[in-house]
């Protein structure tokens, strides 16, 4: 992802993120303003209180169970896979409004079709808790949500007390209009960076191309022995040694050298060894890395404001997720639109593919702007794992469909690396 600029004026706090599980904490917003609490998971040791749930008034009408999910350092999907096996419930039962983090302790509400209410009641897995129980009619879907609460430690600070806070104190008065929307490093394979290079690729019919550099470009956050791999099948295209080479943990590249193992041509056959829902994240990928182009450019032109030509949201100015149908901007705004796609030899075309209907996308438009609201800092003190620095809790919450990464690159003046996890993609608080 290429260098993006800041809006905010004030030097960065630098610091680290989620340097333990505890430090990032992340809570659901509900539609009408109600948060999902954090009350269990975040206690030494955790303190779990067995689930109780009301009786049904009317089992014909209200089929949903909605429920509080706090986990643990836990993948969201991982986490209903545990509560599916767990409850003899199908996943297909099971409804979420959006992905979660996975290092962090977080908190959201979850819905299931006609449980197994005593099942549920003797449910008990690490890493895991349930509680506010209550019978619905609605199933939840992706969306569902108001947005996130966030309440973050910032670590291994290099400046004193007083520096940290006049700039947490110029940050907020700077961040009152916003800052740019742009989208995180998850949504191009976390420390990997490769998922809209891939996309590109694939958009522009080059299947081989595309697959070899998602198998075998190599990445800084990866052990030696992968980055070898990668590297070998990069130099030699032997299958059947990279099938031997792959670490195990590699699911995705594994499956996908399988299928060329057998027909090493076939290209658009190991594509679609992929799950469904992976197949599409390349192209959002690209359509995101291009609306991060557009928001950028408009920042470098001082121009973050409503200009000539604009599509507006709510009176914040769009940028374009690029698709085969996309309203393009008119005037100025449409000019710096067409100046980036020029750049990239790009025709909304590209996101049209008969053949292959996982690249296809219709595009949309999104705000360039984001809200950070009811910012808050508390804590400023030593840092207890870090002799000599200092930490800061901070604490605010974002509409769904953004990035917290996003408000922490801007607030820390780095990329706000999640450390080397690769968080789930999609996982943009939505």
């Amino acid at each position: 992802m290429p260098s993006l600029p800041y809006l905010t004026t004030t030097p960065g706090l630098e610091g680290e993120l989620k340097k333990r599980i505890a430090d990032f904490c992340v809570e659901e917003v509900l539609p009408n303003g109600e948060v999902c609490r954090i009350e269990q998971l975040d206690k030494d040791p955790p303190q779990r209180v067995p689930l109780t749930i009301p009786e049904n008034p009317n089992p014909r009408k209200f089929d949903q169970l909605h429920l509080w999910m706090e986990k643990f350092n836990l993948e969201t999907t991982f986490a209903i896979r545990n509560l599916s096996r767990g409850t003899g419930c199908s996943i297909k039962r099971i409804g979420y409004a959006g992905l979660k983090d996975k290092r962090g302790i977080t908190c959201q509400r979850i819905s299931l079709w006609q449980p197994n209410v005593e099942k549920l009641k003797g449910f008990m897995v690490k890493g895991m808790a349930l509680h506010h129980a209550s019978w619905s009619a609605q199933r939840l879907d992706l969306g569902d949500l108001r947005g996130n609460r966030f309440t973050i430690t910032i670590r291994n600070i290099p400046f004193p007390a007083e520096e940290i806070e006049t700039r947490m104190e110029t940050f907020r008065q700077q961040i009152l209009h916003g800052i740019p929307n742009y989208y995180g490093e998850q949504r191009f394979g976390g420390f990997r960076n490769i998922t809209h290079r891939v996309g590109k690729l694939l958009l522009q019919n080059k299947l081989e191309e595309g697959i070899m550099l998602y198998l075998t470009s190599p990445s800084e956050g990866e052990e030696d022995f992968a980055r070898v791999a990668r590297e070998h099948l990069a130099a030699t295209h032997d299958f059947d040694a990279a099938l031997r080479e792959y670490p195990l943990n590699c699911h995705f590249e594994r499956a996908m050298i399988a299928h060329l193992q057998t027909d090493p041509k076939d290209f658009l056959g190991a594509f679609r060894r992929l799950p469904p829902k992976t197949r599409y994240l390349f192209t959002h990928a690209y359509q995101s890395d291009l609306f991060n182009q557009v928001v950028a450019e408009r920042l470098r032109r001082k121009l973050m404001y409503p200009i000539e030509g604009d599509i507006l949201e709510g009176g914040t100015p769009t940028a374009p997720l690029v698709g085969s149908k996309t309203t393009r901007a008119k005037g100025l705004a449409g000019e710096i639109e067409a100046h980036v796609l020029d750049k990239e030899h790009l025709s909304p075309d590209l996101f049209w593919h008969a053949e292959v209907p996982e690249l296809s996308s219709f595009g949309t438009r999104k705000p360039m702007l984001l809200k950070i609201h009811d910012f808050q800092w508390s804590g400023i003190g030593e840092d207890e794992f870090n002799p000599g620095k200092q930490k800061v809790l901070v604490k605010f919450w974002l509409d769904k469909g953004v990035y917290a990464t996003s408000a922490l690159r801007e607030l820390l003046k780095t990329s706000a690396r999640e450390s080397a996890e690769t968080p789930e993609e999609g996982a943009e608080e939505d």
